[in-house]
């Protein structure tokens, strides 16, 4: 097996985590070296992280922090960043491309937090439990059995069927709910959960709609005044995936006129920089309304998950190359091997440039043990092992490919 090495002492790899990343993070980066880590509370200004990331190789963010264009470009050495997080929307993807900066995130471990607490919801929704609390507080006694139903035997509408959705599919059907579900993709289904394909038939159908979408181009506003009318009469409306995703005027029409019997949101189209910020929606005040501050996925095992997660990945990335779970360096991964050092290369992604890299280390008598290329529409990413008695000599010849963006020597 390989020794534990890279190129650069891992005591000089200098790491920024902000936003409270969780100490599982902190600890795994630790047990593998990496003490030069700096932990910072909470999210910085665009001219602040120009400033944080000089001479920083790791850094690790969460929903807050913006890594735009303007800060990638700056960041003079910067090799990975880690979202500790499900998205990457708070990051330019294309800019990070470019610079050859891999970004990692941790899109499955929160998943069960947030299938249990939506199906929580559906619990208090169904059962009108918000006003029935308001009244509580307020002094009033509304005991009464009105408006309010059982979850057994209801119909719920899952619009996209991925890992979330997915799970709320399973803990949802064994409360003895019919599942329906609309994905743009055909999805195997669980259990005796059925896919429907037009999202229309699904929306008249369900007692219940809960969304579980990414933030694209086409889930923009996805559900706008025109969709949510749609939407069966007296049903329940959760969204716990993405601020822009709901047309929030729209949704408060329907819940004043009783369409929509009560509704669940985490996500907003604008939300507060920090805790403890002032919080603005249309939707407050409104009846059987449920808010919460973006927390979906908010617990203290899903933050462990994440840690661990994204952790593990950029330590794979830093000492063996290994960028599967990128969105920006093509996925490659290598087995170590001993005896060579180890080189990655990133280069633009244009013709000949494998050709001219193995043509200039064979005239150099430089012998490649193992080797693998990947590209994307934008770079090609080479990890090469070479007998590590000449890999600095063709260290040198890569650096100077045509083309290049980074090498570096691993180990």
């Amino acid at each position: 097996m390989v020794k534990k090495q890279t190129s650069y002492p891992r005591n000089k790899i200098r790491i920024l985590l902000l936003e409270n990343v969780s100490d599982s993070a902190v600890l795994e980066l630790k047990d593998h070296g990496y003490t030069n880590i700096k932990v910072l509370s909470g999210a910085l200004s665009e001219d602040e992280l120009i400033k944080a990331l000089k001479g920083v190789h790791v850094v690790g963010i969460r929903s807050k922090t913006q890594l735009t264009k303007k800060v990638i470009e700056s960041a003079d050495k910067l090799l990975a960043i880690g979202c500790f997080c499900i998205g990457t929307n708070q990051v330019d993807l294309k800019a990070a491309t470019k610079q050859g900066v891999a970004v990692f995130n941790a899109p499955y471990s929160n998943t069960r937090s947030v299938a249990e607490l939506v199906i929580g919801l559906f619990v208090m929704l169904i059962r009108r439990i918000p006003d029935k609390n308001i009244a509580a507080h307020n002094k009033t006694w509304l005991k009464d059995a009105a408006g309010s139903y059982e979850l057994r035997g209801k119909t719920l509408g899952i619009v996209g069927y991925g890992n979330i959705g997915s799970q709320v599919s399973i803990l949802a059907e064994n409360l003895g709910l019919n599942v329906i579900y609309y994905d743009i993709l055909t999805k195997l289904p669980l259990g005796n959960a059925k896919q429907i394909k037009n999202l229309k038939d699904l929306l008249k159908k369900s007692d219940i709609v809960t969304l579980h979408v990414p933030s694209t181009p086409q889930t923009k506003n996805m559900f706008g005044a025109k969709t949510l009318k749609e939407i069966k009469k007296g049903a329940i409306f959760v969204n716990y995936s993405r601020g822009d995703v709901v047309d929030l005027e729209a949704l408060k029409k329907l819940i004043e006129t009783e369409k929509i019997s009560g509704a669940a949101i985490d996500v907003f189209p604008q939300e507060p920089k920090k805790k403890g910020d002032k919080f603005e929606t249309v939707l407050r005040g409104l009846p059987n309304v449920i808010l919460t501050p973006h927390i979906g996925g908010s617990t203290q095992e899903a933050q462990v998950s994440i840690g661990l997660d994204a952790a593990s990945k950029l330590i794979n990335y830093i000492e063996f190359g290994t960028s599967s779970g990128s969105h920006t360096v093509p996925p490659v991964s290598l087995s170590p091997r001993e005896d060579t050092h180890r080189i990655l290369h990133i280069h633009k992604n244009k013709p000949g440039v494998l050709s001219e890299i193995n043509s200039d280390l064979s005239e150099n008598g430089i012998n490649v043990v193992g080797q693998f290329l990947k590209t994307n529409e934008e770079i090609g990413y080479v990890i090469l092992d070479i007998d590590s008695n000449i890999s600095k000599r063709a260290f040198d010849i890569l650096k100077n490919i045509d083309g290049t963006i980074k090498t570096r020597i691993v180990y």
